[in-house]
């Protein structure tokens, strides 16, 4: 099961928090329908996916992210986001995260013991934090 990184909290997916309350039935008009558009492009901008392999290798090299962390690596997917990038290379801390941009989802992780003598392929952008 992938996790998926909101406003910088871990969940699993499909472990999502619920909002209960009643909707309410509001007839449509161009303000909630760019209200609706704008909150969705603000959405995909704050959050990530961490692919099953990626969080296998944070669990097994004992790599743990608070909610600061998630929130500095998500920045570092916008900045990647806003110059192009499709697939990039994150550097955080001593941990190196090939991370599909166009996806929002971090691919794999490495800390820095166990990337001596990697070679990272298919990258178009290194991003330093």
């Amino acid at each position: 099961m992938g996790y998926r990184v909101l406003n910088g909290k871990l969940y699993q997916v499909g472990d999502f928090p619920q909002n209960n309350k009643p909707k309410a039935k509001v007839s449509p008009n161009k303000e909630n329908t760019f209200q609706s558009i704008l909150k969705n492009e603000v959405d995909k901008n704050c959050n990530f996916t961490i692919s099953n392999h990626a969080a296998r290798r944070l669990q097994d090299r004992n790599i743990n992210f608070n909610e600061i962390d998630m929130k500095n690596i998500d920045e570092g997917i916008n900045r990647a986001s806003e110059k192009g990038s499709t697939d990039s290379l994150i550097i955080y801390k001593d941990v190196a995260l090939v991370t599909s941009i166009k996806n929002r989802t971090i691919i794999t992780a490495v800390d820095k013991k166990s990337s001596e003598g990697n070679v990272f392929t298919n990258i178009d952008s290194v991003v330093l934090l």
